[in-house]
């Protein structure tokens, strides 16, 4: 949860960078969020059936997206990429692969020109 919350703080922090496990425990509550929201949606009604996607899911989802793409950015930054490596997904399926394959890569152990090592820095 802290992970979470961390990524939340930094709302639209687009510099520094963020360690493999603050990015992938992000990624894990979001879906945990999204799951339980389209629970609640199917409950009350509001589950669109050709979109999959009622008004608390799409509620969370446009909240959340700043913080998503901010904390893909500084994921990129980690692994000593920039930021505009986001947009390989515009490629269809390649994209997404070449850009999962990026976000699950170790960190920079030395400092790069985005930062310090985020692991360096924890307790």
């Amino acid at each position: 949860m802290n992970w979470y919350l961390e990524v939340l703080n930094k709302y639209a922090v687009f510099s520094g960078r963020a360690g493999r496990k603050e990015y992938w425990f992000f990624i894990l509550f979001n879906i945990l969020v999204s799951f339980v929201l389209s629970i609640a949606d199917l409950l009350t009604g509001t589950l669109n059936p050709l979109t999959g996607v009622g008004l608390l899911g799409g509620i969370y989802t446009i909240a959340i997206m700043v913080p998503s793409i901010a904390v893909a950015v500084r994921r990129l930054h980690d692994t000593g990429r920039s930021g505009w490596w986001l947009l390989i997904l515009l490629i269809p399926v390649i994209g997404a692969l070449v850009l999962l394959y990026f976000l699950v890569l170790d960190s920079d152990q030395d400092s790069n020109e985005y930062g310090e090592c985020p692991a360096n820095n924890e307790p």
